[in-house]
Parts: structure tokens; sequence; C-alpha cells
């Protein structure tokens, strides 16, 4: 897969076609499962008054709440038009960059959060060098959030609900094994994660006290259907993801996984 024609195309996607801003709000009931999972993740771990930078931030979904929270953000993404809107909400800076090559100087902030960059670029050094940046960024003893789409999840999107075609589709397979991008539809993912493989690719940066869950766990497929949940099934899905999502296996059952690690 050529990493600039995905690049093109997640320019096209998000300021086009997806409002990522409304993903974790109103679109689906997996969208509030994952921002709250993934808030109390990061706030379980950061000090008070952090400085955050929030790589592949989008709208600031997750720089907002920080922020407001009494955290310093800094939110950079390639698609001007998030940062545009990003900028709106006045409470964090926001600017045009790239997770590749991060325009900070080194020791520069106390957590980074990577949700976005890792399942849009293609090649493993184009993903170690994101997380080499962010590791580089980030002070001795500070925080790496990174979020990966696990390819069970793209494979079961993919495959379940249809009539398997015979023979099996070659990048099916190809991302069972993989992890590469099968043709077909907008969204333009272009690497899908084991936990494991995840794991080595935080610890390849040389990155410390490394952890693997998943963020919605075994309900987030189901939830991504409905629109609205009665609080009491909100509840039970948070219960059941806080209880197994560590768990070798089920933490690839889930629409994104998280890497948790430290800087040395």
């Amino acid at each position: 897969m050529n990493q600039g024609d995905v690049d093109a195309r997640i320019q096209d996607y998000y300021s086009q076609h997806f409002a990522e801003g409304e993903r974790l709000t109103v679109r689906s009931a997996q969208g509030r499962l994952e921002f709250e999972r993934v808030q109390e993740l990061i706030a379980g771990r950061i000090r008070q008054g952090s400085h955050v930078l929030d790589v592949g931030g989008a709208t600031g979904v997750h720089a907002g709440p920080l922020a407001e929270l009494g955290h310093d953000v800094v939110l950079i993404d390639p698609v001007p038009a998030q940062v545009l809107e990003a900028k709106r909400q006045g409470t964090f800076e926001a600017y045009v960059g790239d997770a590749r090559d991060l325009q900070f100087a080194g020791d520069s902030f106390d957590v980074a959060l990577l949700f976005g960059p890792l399942y849009h670029l293609a090649e493993r050094k184009d993903r170690l060098l994101s997380l080499g940046e962010a590791a580089r960024v980030v002070r001795s003893g500070g925080w790496i959030f990174a979020a990966a789409i696990p390819r069970f999840i793209r494979h079961a999107v993919l495959t379940l609900g249809v009539e398997i075609p015979h023979p099996y589709p070659a990048d099916w397979v190809s991302l069972l094994e993989r992890g590469t991008a099968a043709r077909g539809g907008r969204f333009p993912g272009a690497h899908f994660h084991t936990a494991e493989e995840l794991e080595v690719e935080l610890s390849e940066v040389g990155l410390i006290d490394i952890s693997v869950c998943a963020i919605e766990g075994p309900d987030g497929l189901a939830l991504e259907q409905l629109g609205e949940v009665d609080e009491d099934l909100h509840q039970a899905a948070l219960m059941v993801v806080r209880k197994v999502g560590h768990l070798p296996g089920i933490r690839d059952m889930t629409n994104h996984m998280m890497g948790i690690a430290r800087v040395p």
C-alpha cells in the first residue's frame, strides 16, 4: 500500500465524508463507551496539570475534556479542516502536523496520545517513527497512550453477516496474516494490529512498563449498531471491559485497543 495514497485518502475522508467530532458523541452508543474508557485509562495514570500532546487529535474530542480538567494540551492533526474546528474550542493549542515529524523539542511533554496515527500508517517503519517521535518529545517517566484497530475486529466487520466467497479472498487472508488493509470501503485504514504486535512496536522504540488492553471490549461492536442505550447496558459494557479487557486474546475483541507505556 502506498502511504502517499493513504495520506490523500485521509484528507478526503476526514474533511469531506466523516465528522470525527460526532463519532464519540452522537453517532452511536459505542462512541460514549469508547470516550469514557479512553478518558479513564488516561486519568488513572497521569498527574494533575500535565503537559499533553494529542497527536492525530482530530477535532479535539479528547483534548477539550483534558484541558477542562486542568491539563495543558497541544493538539496536532494532518487535516487542516479538523485543526480549524479544534481551534474553535479555545481551551488548547492546535496545529497542522505529522506524527512522523513532530515539530517540538525533546522532553517537552509529560504525556503523548496517539489515537489514530498507527492505523493510518501502512509501513512498520513509519509506525515506529511515529512512536519514536512521541517517545522523543515526552520526558523521562512520562506516559504514551497509543490506539490501534485489531485485525480481528476489522475482519469481523468485513465478513460477518455476508456470504463467504470461495476461494477465500487473498486480501482477507493478508489482513489476518499481516494486518494489511483489505480493498474496499472509504475508511483509510492502512494497518491493523494484534495486541502482541502492538506490544512489540512499543518495545522496539525503547518504551517500558508496556500493557495493551481493549478500549470498548467485546460489547463494542454491538453497541456500534445502536444509536442509544439505557444506562444499565452502558454500565454493563464498562464492567465487562474493565474485568476482561486486559486478557490475551480477549483484548483483541474490541473496536479499538490501547497500548500504554512509559518513557524510561
